[in-house]
């Protein structure tokens, strides 16, 4: 599996793989075209809530990623996160797109994270997670 991250404005190349968005907001002042993004997962982005909260408190990362991490697991995302597990597992690359000026704190590179097998995954992400949710949906009812 190989999942590399890259700023999207950045000139796709060949070697890119499938290119995938994973933002809530299209890009200020770039062409569809020229950005040659075959998906985009607005579901995979963090919340507008969280978003402004790391952009105000910079030094907050690794809150910022414990939270995402955490609505990764929404329903909205659930099948997103699946989406995103079946092209990595594919024999092409993959390279998650993102806007953020910030090159390594952003959510791209949790996403990425999270693809590689983190070190210490939460267990409230990933797929064994999406089974639970489903179960806990049910129980409610």
């Amino acid at each position: 599996m190989a999942v590399v991250v890259k700023r999207v404005y950045e000139t796709a190349s060949p070697s890119d793989g499938v290119r995938v968005l994973v933002d809530r907001l299209w890009p200020r002042g770039l062409k569809k075209e020229d950005a040659a993004v075959k998906f985009w997962l607005r579901e995979l982005a963090p919340s507008d809530e969280l978003r402004q909260w790391v952009h105000a408190n910079p030094e907050g990362w690794r809150m910022f990623r414990k939270r995402y991490l955490k609505e990764l697991v929404s329903v909205e995302s659930s099948a997103a996160v699946e989406k995103l597990h079946h092209l990595a597992e594919s024999k092409r690359r993959v390279t998650l797109l993102y806007a953020s000026r910030n090159q390594e704190r952003n959510n791209a590179t949790v996403l990425k994270e999270l693809l590689e097998g983190m070190p210490k995954p939460p267990s409230s992400v990933g797929r064994a997670a999406l089974g639970r949710e489903r179960i806990r949906i049910a129980k409610k009812r």
